[in-house]
Formats: C-alpha cells, sequence, structure tokens
C-alpha cells in the first residue's frame, strides 16, 4: 500500500487526536492526601484512644493500627481499614472516602458509628469487603452503592437504615455475601437482587419489608441460606425457590405468606433448617418433605396447615426439631416418627389429632421435650414413653386420655415437668412418681384419679407446684409428705398446691408447717375439718381457700377461731403491741444480713482503736440501730438525689453512698411497684445465705412503708460493660485480667448451682451485672430476678433476663435450669475476649466459624504463647457452654475443671486455630 495514502494518512491523526479530545486519567491521590483524610475524620470522633497511633508523624502503612497497604501502579497506597470492635464513637458521613479509592476492604462493624453510609464511598471501585455491621447508622442505602461492582461482601446489618433496598444492588454481579438484616428497610424486596447469581448469602430478615418474594430468586442457585424471617411479606411462597438446590437454610418466618407449601422443596435436598412458622400458611404437609434427608429442624408452626401429618418425615433421620403446633392438622400421629431418633423437641400441641399415642414414640431416647397438648387424643399413655431417658418435659394435657398414669414414668430421673391436666385418666397417682428428683411441676388437675395421695411422693424433693384438684382423691392429707424415711427433706420446696375439689378428710398435718416455701394452697371444696397449721402467709390468705369443707378453723382471716387458740389469750395480746410498736417507728428495721462479716468488722475496728489507727467503722457502730441506719443513708444519697446516682436497672437506681465514718457503700433503691416488691424479696432471700468472694455482699436491707432499699458493697469499678465501652479503661484489662474474670464468675455460678442449700439460678449474667474492684476482682451482683430453684413461683411462663444472653430453649420451654446461666455465661466469655457482644456470630445457620485471632479484641496486642494457650482453653469451654441443647452443655462445675486441666501446650498456633460454635436456629 501506498506510505501516502489517504487511509495511512488518516489513522495516525485520528489516534492523536481521541487521545487529545479524552478525558485525563482522574490522579491517584498520593499517600500523604490519603493518610489525611483519614486523619480528619479521627477528628470527628469522640473516641480517640483506639486510634493513637494515627499521627501524621508516623508512616500510616507501617505503624497506623487497622491500616493496610499496597502497591498500585507503582505507588504505595492504603488498601485496607479493620477497626473491627474498637467502640469508636462519631459518624460516617465525615470520612471522605474519594481520597481513598484504592480500598480493597473497609470493616468497622461493631462499633458505634452513627450518620447515614457517604455517597462518597461510591468512589471505590476496587472495593470486594464493605462491613458496617452492628452500629447506629441511618438513612437510606445509597444508590451509589450499585457502582461498588468488584464487591463481593456487603454486610450492613443490625444498624438503623430505613427506606428501601435500592435497585442499584442488582449491578454488583460478583456479590456473594449479602446482609441487611435488623434495620428499619421497608417496601418490597428489589427484583434486581435476582441477578446476583453468585450470591451465597441472603440475610434481610429484622425489616419491615412488605409485598411479595420476588419469583426470580429461584435464579440464585448458589445461594445457601436465604433468610426474610420477621418482615411484613405476603402473597405465596414462590415454587421457584425449589431451584435452590444448594439451599441449606430457608427461613421465611413470622411474615403473612399465604397459600400452601410448594411440593417442589423436595429438590433442596442439602436444606438442615426449613422455617416457615407464624404465617397464615394453608394447605397440607407436603409428602415431598421427607426428601429432605439433611434437614435437622423443621419448624412449620403457627399456621393453619390441615391434614395429616406425613409418614414420610420418619426419613428424616437427622431430624432434631420438629415444631408442628398451632395448626388444624387432624388424623392419627404417624408410628413412623418414631424412627427420628435424633430428635429433641417434638411439639404437636394445638391441633385437632386423634387417636392413640404411638408406642413408637418410646424409641426417642434423645427426646428433652414432647409437646401433645391440646388435641384430640384418646387411649391410654404408652408405657413404653417410660424409654425416654433423656425427657425433660412431658405435656398431654387437654385430650381425651384414659387408663391409669404409668409407673414408668418413675424411670425418667430427668423429667422436671408433668402436665397430665383435663384429660380422663382413672386410677392410683404412682408411688413411682416419688422417684423423680427432678420433678418441679406435677398437674394432674381435672381427671378422674381416685386413692389417696402417695406418701412416696416426698421424695420429689424438687416439686413447686403440685396440682391434684377436680379429681377423686379420698382420705386424710399424708403427714409424711415431710417426713420422708429417706435422706431427702420432703415436700419443704413446695410453693403452689391445689387439692381442691376432692373427698379429702381428715385435718391438716401440723407438718405442712415445714413448707416454708408454700405461697398457695387451695383445700376448698373437701371434708377437711380441724386447725389450719399457723403458716405465716396463711393469716392473709383468702377464705376462697378453704370454703365447703367440714369445719376448719384457725388464724386465717375469715375462718373461726379454734378453741385452742382462743385459751391462749396472751399470745394474742402480743400482736397489738407489736403493731403499735411498728407504727410508732414508721419504718422497718434495717436487717443487718451479713451478722459474720459485722462481727469481724467490729473485731477488727477494736484492734485498730487500741493500736491507735484508724476511725471506727460504721458496722461496729450501727449496732442494728435501723433508724440511725436509716437516716444515715438518706443523708449520704441527700434524699437519693440524682447526683449520686450510678447506675439504673429495670427496677431500681443505684446510689453511691459515703457515710460520715469513711465507708462508702452502694444502695439500690427499689422502684414502688408490685412486680419490683417481689423482686426485691427474691434478691433478700437469695442474697441472705448466700457467701462468696465473687458474689456482691449484701450488707443489709430497709423494708419501708414507702421505701425500700439494699445495701452493698461498694465495687470501685463499676460494670465491666461499662469498662469494655471505653477504650482506656479496656486496654487496662488485659489477657489475664480477663481470664481471672472469667475464673471469677466461673467460681460464683459453681457456687450457687452447685454449693448452696438450694440451687440458685441467677437468669440475668450479663456484662452489666459483673461487677469490678480496685483489684479487677469481679463479683455476680443483681439477683432481682434470681431463681431459688425449689422455692421459684410455680408460674414460669414469663421470659426474664436481657436479650442476647438467653438460652435458645427459653423459645420453646418455660422452665428455667441451672444450664441457661451456663449459656448466659458462654456469651459473656466471648464478650469478654472480643471486646464486644459477639451478636451476629451467634446468629450463624448452623455453626459460627472464626480463627481465634480474628475474635479476639484488637485494642490489645495479641498475647504471648502461653497465655494464648490459657484463652484458647476457656473460648473452647465457652463453645460447649453455648451448645443449643441443655443437656450437652457443662456444669460449672465441669467448666471449673475444664479450666484447671493442662492438655493444651502453649503454641502460638492457636491464634489461627478454628472456633466453631453449634447455634440454635429455628
Amino acid at each position: 500500500m501506498d506510505p501516502l495514502s489517504p487511509l495511512n494518512l488518516v489513522l495516525p491523526l485520528a489516534i492523536l487526536l481521541s487521545s487529545l479530545l479524552a478525558p485525563p486519567a482522574i490522579a491517584m491521590p498520593s499517600i500523604e492526601e490519603q493518610a489525611g483524610a483519614l486523619i480528619a475524620w479521627k477528628a470527628t470522633l469522640q473516641t480517640h484512644e483506639p486510634l493513637q497511633s494515627w499521627d501524621r508523624k508516623a508512616w500510616p502503612c507501617h505503624s497506623w493500627r487497622g491500616i493496610g497497604c499496597g502497591a498500585r501502579q507503582g505507588k504505595l497506597v492504603i488498601t485496607k481499614i479493620s477497626l473491627r470492635g474498637m467502640r469508636l464513637r462519631g459518624s460516617l458521613e465525615v470520612l471522605n472516602f474519594s481520597a481513598l479509592t484504592m480500598l480493597t476492604s473497609v470493616d468497622l462493624s461493631h462499633n458505634k458509628l452513627t450518620g447515614r453510609i457517604p455517597w462518597s464511598g461510591a468512589s471505590l471501585k476496587e472495593l470486594r469487603s464493605l462491613l458496617l455491621q452492628n452500629n447506629n447508622l441511618s438513612g437510606y442505602i445509597p444508590e451509589q452503592i450499585g457502582n461498588l461492582v468488584k464487591l463481593r461482601s456487603m454486610k450492613l446489618n443490625s444498624n438503623r437504615l430505613s427506606g428501601c433496598i435500592p435497585q442499584e444492588v442488582g449491578n454488583l454481579a460478583i456479590l456473594e455475601d449479602l446482609r441487611l438484616g435488623i434495620n428499619k428497610l421497608s417496601s418490597s424486596i428489589s427484583n434486581s437482587i435476582g441477578n446476583l447469581a453468585k450470591l451465597s448469602v441472603l440475610i434481610l430478615w429484622g425489616n419491615q419489608l412488605s409485598g411479595h418474594i420476588p419469583n426470580n430468586l429461584g435464579n440464585l442457585t448458589k445461594l445457601s441460606l436465604l433468610d426474610l424471617c420477621h418482615n411484613q411479606l405476603s402473597g405465596h411462597i414462590p415454587q421457584e425457590l425449589g431451584y435452590l438446590v444448594n439451599l441449606k437454610g430457608l427461613r421465611l418466618c413470622d411474615n403473612m405468606l399465604s397459600g400452601s407449601i410448594p411440593n417442589n422443596l423436595e429438590n433442596l435436598t442439602k436444606l438442615t433448617v426449613l422455617s416457615l412458622y407464624k404465617n397464615q400458611l394453608s394447605g397440607h404437609i407436603p409428602q415431598e418433605l421427607g426428601y429432605l434427608v439433611n434437614l435437622k429442624n423443621l419448624s412449620l408452626y403457627s399456621n393453619n396447615l390441615i391434614g395429616l401429618i406425613p409418614s414420610s418425615l420418619g426419613n428424616l433421620s437427622k431430624l432434631s426439631h420438629l415444631f408442628l403446633w398451632h395448626n388444624q392438622l387432624s388424623g392419627h400421629i404417624s408410628q413412623e416418627l418414631g424412627k427420628l431418633v435424633n430428635l429433641e423437641n417434638l411439639d404437636l400441641s394445638k391441633n385437632m389429632l386423634i387417636g392413640s399415642i404411638p408406642n413408637s414414640l418410646g424409641n426417642l431416647t434423645k427426646l428433652s421435650n414432647l409437646l401433645l397438648w391440646s388435641n384430640k387424643l384418646s387411649g391410654h399413655i404408652p408405657k413404653e414413653l417410660g424409654n425416654l431417658v433423656n425427657l425433660n418435659n412431658l405435656s398431654l394435657a387437654d385430650n381425651n386420655l384414659t387408663g391409669s398414669i404409668p409407673n414408668s414414668l418413675g424411670n425418667l430421673n430427668k423429667l422436671y415437668s408433668i402436665n397430665l391436666v383435663s384429660n380422663q385418666l382413672s386410677g392410683f397417682i404412682p408411688q413411682e412418681l416419688g422417684n423423680l428428683v427432678n420433678l418441679e411441676f406435677l398437674e394432674i388437675s381435672l381427671n378422674n384419679l381416685s386413692g389417696e395421695l402417695p406418701s412416696g411422693l416426698c421424695a420429689a424433693s424438687r416439686l413447686q407446684n403440685f396440682t391434684a384438684d377436680h379429681n377423686s382423691l379420698v382420705g386424710p392429707l399424708p403427714t409424711s409428705l415431710l417426713n420422708c424415711k429417706t435422706l431427702l427433706s420432703g415436700l419443704n420446696m413446695l410453693e403452689a398446691l391445689n387439692l381442691s375439689h376432692n373427698t379429702l378428710n381428715g385435718s391438716i398435718p401440723p407438718s405442712f408447717k415445714g413448707m416454708i416455701s408454700l405461697s398457695s394452697m387451695d383445700v376448698s371444696y373437701n371434708n377437711l375439718e380441724g386447725p389450719v397449721p399457723h403458716i405465716k402467709f396463711l393469716e392473709e390468705a383468702p377464705v376462697e381457700w378453704f370454703v365447703h369443707n367440714k369445719h376448719l378453723c384457725g388464724t386465717v382471716k375469715a375462718l373461726p377461731p379454734c378453741n385452742l387458740i382462743q385459751k391462749g389469750g396472751k399470745g394474742k395480746k402480743f400482736g397489738p403491741i407489736l403493731l403499735g410498736v411498728a407504727a410508732a417507728a414508721g419504718i422497718s428495721v434495717l436487717f443487718i444480713t451479713a451478722l459474720v462479716t459485722w462481727q469481724r468488722r467490729k473485731m477488727k475496728s477494736e484492734e485498730q482503736s487500741e493500736n491507735g489507727a484508724g476511725n471506727t467503722k460504721v458496722f461496729s457502730v450501727w449496732n442494728f440501730d435501723g433508724g440511725d441506719v436509716y437516716k444515715q443513708i438518706f443523708e449520704a444519697t441527700e434524699n437519693f438525689n440524682g447526683t449520686h446516682c450510678i447506675g439504673m436497672g429495670g427496677n431500681g437506681s443505684v446510689y453511691r453512698a459515703q457515710l460520715p465514718t469513711g465507708e462508702i457503700f452502694a444502695v439500690k433503691k427499689i422502684h414502688m411497684t408490685e412486680d419490683d416488691e417481689l423482686i426485691f424479696k427474691r434478691e433478700v432471700d437469695a442474697l441472705m445465705s448466700i457467701r462468696h468472694r465473687n458474689i456482691v455482699k449484701l450488707f443489709g436491707y430497709c423494708s419501708a412503708v414507702h421505701v425500700k432499699f439494699l445495701v452493698y458493697e461498694y465495687m470501685d469499678r463499676g460494670s465491666l460493660s461499662r469498662y469494655l465501652e471505653n477504650h482506656n479503661t479496656a486496654i487496662e484489662l488485659d489477657w489475664m485480667r480477663r481470664i481471672n474474670i472469667v475464673k471469677d464468675v466461673d467460681n460464683a455460678l459453681s457456687y450457687i448451682h452447685h454449693d448452696c442449700f438450694a440451687p440458685i439460678v441467677h437468669r440475668d449474667i450479663t456484662s452489666n451485672n459483673i461487677l469490678l474492684d480496685l483489684e479487677f476482682r469481679a463479683c455476680i451482683s443483681d439477683f432481682g430476678i434470681a431463681k431459688i430453684l425449689d422455692v421459684e413461683a410455680s408460674n414460669c411462663t414469663k421470659l426474664a433476663g436481657t436479650k442476647g444472653y438467653l438460652a435458645p430453649e427459653l423459645a420453646y420451654t418455660t422452665r428455667v435450669t441451672e444450664k441457661c446461666d451456663v449459656y448466659s455465661f458462654g456469651v459473656l466469655v466471648f464478650e469478654l475476649f472480643m471486646g464486644c457482644h459477639p451478636g451476629d456470630f451467634l446468629l450463624s445457620l448452623s455453626m459460627a466459624k472464626e480463627t481465634l485471632k480474628d475474635l479476639l479484641d484488637a485494642r490489645l496486642p495479641l498475647p504471648e504463647t502461653e497465655t494464648t494457650s490459657e484463652i484458647f482453653r476457656v473460648i473452647m469451654a465457652a463453645v460447649q457452654c453455648l451448645d443449643p441443647n441443655p443437656l450437652h452443655r457443662p456444669t460449672m462445675l465441669h467448666v471449673t475443671r475444664m479450666f484447671s486441666t493442662a492438655e493444651v501446650h502453649g503454641n502460638r498456633d492457636h491464634l489461627h486455630a478454628d472456633i466453631i460454635i453449634p447455634v440454635f436456629y429455628q
């Protein structure tokens, strides 16, 4: 070709012209400009301490905490920001991401950041990971987020984001993990999410999303977890979800979904969790669900499902939780369910099931809860249920069961609750029920039971609630209920007793005085006579508890006095005198519960006085003068002025009271509501009888008409939660101090669970309720909702405790045991070593997995080898404490032994070891 031809001349000219007209390349910010953007943001934060290494004089790529660098276009640039769990407070909006265009990873999760997600973040074209979960971010998710086309993981969950999910999210073509749960997002689920073909995890639960589930979510064939629970979604479950063959978790619970369960869910053979509960689903349970052979949790309760329970469910050999209650299921319970040998929870209650209880259920030896109440079941209670050696809770109430109560139930020594109310059972109450040493609730009312009350029941020493009213029981009340011929002490822990509407005769035995925990006793509509035992709580008891008997008398209001009492004139005279004294005093005496402590302090004070050292201490001069102490407390707190308040809780406020002697106490003033009166009594009852170096000391209490307060040991450093919250104080909690705090809490829990006369469950083990003294000794405080296992009220249906620390079994059972504290302890251990509540770490599909190094509080340097081994041992014990099944959790005594073993040798590799937690995910 001719070199001078027009074509050869035009091409170079065109190239030159295009280069001149093309927009100039955006200059990459220098490392100084990038550092300057971070320094400017740091200046706006309320907490600077975690970022002290961020200094203009220091090189950011080598010495700045949480900053990583890399080479781009021959220059060194900042590529990574990792400040997880630093408790940073401030706005994210003021961080100029435009100067940080080379970032590939941003992790600011588990902080206290506020404000909106800045639009300047859209300039981060290289970003692969955006982790902002567990903050207080608000406002909308910016549309510009769709420009982050290299993003693989976006976690914005656990914030306060509102508005809709922007359509532009669909532009993130290689996104694998999208978590927007626990926000305030509304409107419908964007159809564009169906374009994210590489998505593996989609979590949108805990929002206000409405409308239908998009059909095109069926395109996300790599999805392993789809969680849309706790929204306001309506319409049918799309058939297209049956195409998600890699799905392991499908959670659509607590919405307003209607229609039937799609048959083609049978394709989801990897599924381990299927949660569709609390919707408006109708139709039959598909037989095809029996093909989901990896299923561990099937939750379909609180819907409108009808028809039979498919026999094909018997194929689900890995199933551990089957919840079908509160539907309209009918027909017989299939014998095939007896094949589910790994089943731990079976709840078929509140349906319309008929026929007999299958004998094959006796094969389910791992079962801990068998709940069949409120159906139309008939026939006998199978004696094979006596094989269920791990059963905790048996509820067959509100059915048409006949025959006798099987003696074989006496084999179930882990059973704590039997509810057979409202059936047609007959025969005698088995003596063998006395073998159930863990039995707390025995409810057999509204049946046709006959015979006498078995004296063998006295061996059920933990029994708290015994209701046998509306039967045909005869004979006298056995005196031996409190005088067992065994090593056990009888029913001295019983709190609620209802024997009304029977034909019992004779008198109420004087031995009932030994039932020191009794707070409710209904014996009306019998043939009883004679004096009612003088028990304090019965003095104000309603007469309805005793009506329609032959002739009961005694100190009960509205009952006639007995001749014996009338003759004892002296006793009657003391009442008005005591009342007069109490009225004159105007307040109750401050009772010193720590008498031994007081005596020791007095001796020590006398010794100091003899040596001419120190001032006389208050406990050596109080001498139980309630009025004087009352006055001193009021003066020290200036009538409980807010300036002296050091903490507030649900049932009271805590004040710092420094008395003239110089001694300082913590005074907890109780709110004056009916519920808080009970809490006050519980706290006093719990702490009166216990003394342990890791339990905050109760020195005394005041119970006056218009004020109630408790006087505690003052813990100088306050709560563990406050220490973890602040960077300066958090770094004072070095690794060994944290290990020692764990052991202190363990020792205290082991003591109240195993070494007290009656085991105590705290029920609210949280970082707020762990207090620290000057030497960082940890003490458990706040026993306001504690349960003395053999004394707690019979109504245990109220959920008590702090969200995030509650044991998972409280979602489906009302039982409170020591294992509830064990679970809370496990959460506390992770919080202590992570520096923040584990939160989402405990909300994984079936297990949470992290390396130890990634779990540890980043505000502290990594521990030395020997300390790492100790932390690893503590963390692994905590993992066992978090087991979803309470039967598999260790006792606190066992935890103590695990801490003391030396099986783990010093090994730096423990920092990189995986920590895997099994999680109950309903």
